[in-house]
């Protein structure tokens, strides 16, 4: 594998593998690894407001114990001593929970689940808390009340870093962390992946506890990872995933020794309608090289996708679910909610439960279908995100926002409405220089399936700091 992506100078740039080697083997403390982070935090302008909390002394704290139980023979998990950052949706305990609000959510927030404790018992250096779009409600990762998070490739403009694991990505790239939790119930890890150049992994739902994470939509949340490349995410998931037996390097080595022509992959037209052709183009291309290393390239007609894209336009289960979510127990938040959220709140509060009984019904119904035309094929691949990420400015008046948000989230959210599992790996630069992913969506379950297509991926098309280079943000 080649270097990940990572322009941050010194040990923070190596893989997960190496850096997991160096530390057992003594060439590397992680005293010294998050002296890095916490440098690099600095070096590239507040971490490119990244996180919504940075608690350096609690960094130097973690590692300091990471080390010490190395040094006592002590080794409990692949992520030892490394620098993980996470979504403020998760509770970590000492860390408060705002969600992207204007104030802190009551101290249960803070309670870690099985995700953050999986993390946790490994003595994995949790690097801060990353901004959210506010209780995680959008696609493009602005949010009025705190810094929106730079993203690394826009040269001379704040471009939208996507959402809602707004920050996420970010600290990837910045070289402050070397794995991101994050959740998505529409597209909330793969679109920030995607449009900062990393790679996102959407569970299947229910495959993760959601314990310990603030809800959007029960019926759709999922946590997921982002990390700076496929094998980085092997490791990553087998590390928190409950059902790997293997160990997180084992995994990574099987997923490595697959080959791109183990896998037939289908293309969906839908999914490139209303693509901005230049993204198209490149996911194509990249398509193409995935045909000449021998994967196995057909069709697929997946009218499903549509369908649950219309359920999606109408607010699906997550809006009626968010509304009776902060008009109960987060009353006390709804009347700072983001303008953008707050004017369609009145349209979330009229879905009938009836109407909300029809679309769940609709909706595992379409799941039933879709997984079905999916018998004849292991993966539909399509682009991630269709659509340029815009500057900040461009979506500052309300409109322009609605459009963008929805274009963001359009080739993601059927994923999630229909029981699937997806990964997003960088492939191209668009038109504008910004980074265009290749979605790979599996069925519901066959988690191992999506990312040994990344890693099988990356080894033809090369990893992010290969294909992509280094953000003009992050001097290398």
């Amino acid at each position: 594998m080649g270097a990940p992506m990572s322009s941050a100078a010194g040990a923070i740039g190596r893989s997960i593998r190496s850096l997991h080697r160096a530390l057992r083997d003594g060439e590397l403390s992680s005293t010294t690894l998050c002296e890095e982070v916490i440098a690099n935090h600095g070096r590239v302008g507040d971490g490119l407001q990244a996180y919504k909390t940075w608690a350096p002394e609690r960094i130097g704290l973690a590692a300091r114990a990471a080390d010490a139980a190395f040094a006592a023979g002590a080794d409990l998990g692949a992520f030892q001593g490394l620098p993980v950052s996470v979504k403020d949706l998760y509770g970590v305990p000492g860390y408060p929970t705002f969600a992207g609000t204007p104030k802190a959510l009551p101290e249960k927030w803070q309670r870690p689940g099985p995700v953050v404790k999986s993390l946790g018992a490994s003595l994995a250096v949790i690097t801060g808390k990353t901004h959210s779009v506010e209780f995680a409600f959008g696609g493009v990762g602005t949010n009025p009340h705190w810094p929106t998070p730079i993203n690394p490739w826009g040269a001379g403009e704040h471009h939208v870093p996507g959402g809602s694991s707004a920050g996420a990505g970010v600290s990837l790239v910045s070289g402050t962390a070397v794995l991101a939790l994050g959740s998505d119930t529409a597209g909330s890890v793969r679109c920030p992946a995607s449009i900062t150049g990393t790679v996102g992994v959407k569970t299947t739902y229910g495959r993760w506890s959601r314990d310990g994470i603030v809800p959007l939509s029960p019926s759709l949340d999922t946590a997921g990872i982002l990390a700076r490349t496929a094998q980085d995410a092997a490791i990553g998931f087998a590390a928190i995933d409950p059902l790997i037996a293997a160990s997180p390097l084992e995994f990574a080595s099987l997923a490595a020794d697959c080959a791109a022509d183990e896998f037939s992959i289908a293309i969906a037209d839908w999914f490139f309608d209303d693509c901005a052709g230049d993204i198209a183009d490149a996911v194509k291309a990249a398509i193409d090289e995935l045909g000449r290393a021998g994967a196995r390239v057909g069709a697929i007609e997946l009218p499903e996708a549509p369908r649950a894209h219309d359920i999606f336009l109408h607010g699906g289960l997550a809006a009626p679910e968010f509304a009776a979510f902060i008009t109960g127990e987060m009353a006390d938040w709804r009347k700072t909610l983001d303008p953008n959220v707050a004017s369609r709140f009145a349209r979330m509060e009229a879905v009938s439960a009836v109407e909300y009984l029809h679309r769940a019904r609709d909706l595992a119904e379409l799941a039933r279908a879709a997984h079905a035309r999916l018998d004849d094929a292991d993966l539909i691949v399509c682009p991630t995100v269709s659509i340029s990420p815009p500057t900040v400015a461009a979506v500052a008046e309300a409109d322009a926002y609605r459009q963008a948000n929805l274009a963001i989230l359009r080739n993601a959210a059927p994923v999630n409405l229909l029981g699937l599992c997806a990964v997003t790996i960088p492939v191209a630069l668009d038109g504008a220089g910004l980074p265009v992913g290749l979605q790979i969506i599996a069925p519901g379950g066959e988690d191992e399936r999506a990312i040994a297509a990344a890693a099988a991926f990356e080894r033809v098309l090369g990893t992010a700091r290969e294909r992509l280079g280094v953000p003009p943000r992050c001097p290398d």
